[in-house]
């Protein structure tokens, strides 16, 4: 008779195996906000939870929360932080991953999910409105793909998880993850993608633009033909994640200048 025993071995082994490895990709959903105060807030390119730009003078100045993408903070972020506040905002550069332990989630968006990072961004809003540096009442917001998708969460009445209380007064996001939208909107709201977006398809977006409540608030999508996800990054199109992105240098250029006039007419013009 045929002796099972080591096929059977074999067969736990593997399974035991297959399961461990399902185990190491799963992790903790987080489920609380960043809470922000001097001890978590530092200075540019300091790694703090969140660091603050400041423009030269006195003030007081508007203000803008900034939102990564999926692969964290990083120099491109910290570009559009220098020159949000060369266009004189104070801008507060958010971290949801690395207090969290946690590096990147491009393919897995909802490691932190974008409600929970809309909550941090509403956090650091309020930590701004203490500033005395700050205009209170001109706090907008800037977030790229995922950080899109997050910007896209906080500007609904309730689609963060929370009731919103003090909305954002203007909201631009680059590239986002576009989903139906379950409550009305807040905020006046650019959205800025390319049409050869293979990560954030724009017709989830227009989509978003068509059937959200706006109750007296915009919502402009600019499409760029032929551009890319991360059409305003640096580097060259090249493969990442398992998509294109990159650099489209017409498409970054008009869309920086959109954004600048964007808040200008919103934030800064009193």
């Amino acid at each position: 008779m045929r002796d099972f025993k080591p096929m059977l071995s074999c067969l736990l082994v593997a399974l035991l195996v297959a399961l461990c490895a399902a185990c190491a990709q799963t992790r903790p959903v987080p489920s609380s906000r960043l809470a922000f105060d001097p001890a978590t807030v530092g200075a540019p390119g300091s790694h703090a939870p969140a660091e603050l730009y400041r423009p030269e003078g006195a003030g007081p100045f508007p203000a803008i929360v900034l939102l990564h993408g999926c692969d964290g903070v990083g120099p491109h972020y910290r570009t559009w932080a220098r020159r949000l506040t060369t266009w004189g905002y104070v801008v507060m550069l958010v971290d949801s991953f690395g207090p969290r332990n946690i590096k990147m989630v491009c393919n897995r968006g909802r490691d932190v999910p974008p409600e929970l990072r809309a909550q941090d961004a509403l956090a650091a809003a309020d930590y701004l409105r203490a500033l005395p540096e700050v205009r209170a009442s001109r706090i907008g917001v800037i977030g790229f793909s995922h950080g899109g998708w997050t910007v896209l969460k906080s500007v609904l009445s309730s689609d963060a998880g929370v009731e919103v209380a003090h909305p954002f007064t203007a909201a631009v996001a680059f590239y986002p993850g576009c989903e139906t939208p379950r409550s009305s909107l807040l905020t006046d709201t650019l959205i800025l993608i390319g049409d050869a977006d293979d990560w954030t398809p724009v017709a989830r977006c227009e989509r978003w633009r068509d059937t959200v409540t706006r109750h007296d608030h915009t919502v402009d999508l600019i499409v760029y033909h032929g551009a890319m996800h991360g059409f305003d990054s640096e580097r060259p199109p090249h493969a990442y994640a398992g998509h294109m992105v990159g650099q489209d240098s017409a498409a970054a250029r008009e869309a920086i200048a959109r954004t600048r006039a964007f808040f200008q007419d919103r934030l800064a013009t009193p």
